[in-house]
């Protein structure tokens, strides 16, 4: 959770503490990203594989 927690403060979604938990406000963060992104293949605010290939990409 580190890691996405980072990767979503990078693309300035998150300003919360990089604490490894997945808490509402890293879920509003990866809804936010995959809205951006027109992600439709995975419910939003999950972090799933479609998801993380297009943050990690």
């Amino acid at each position: 959770m580190e890691k996405l927690q980072r990767l979503l403060t990078a693309r300035r979604l998150y300003s919360g503490k990089i604490n490894g938990r997945f808490d509402w406000r890293v879920e509003q963060a990866v809804s936010t990203f995959q809205y951006n992104r027109g992600i439709d293949d995975e419910e939003w605010g999950v972090y799933g594989p479609v998801t993380r290939k297009a943050l990690e990409g």
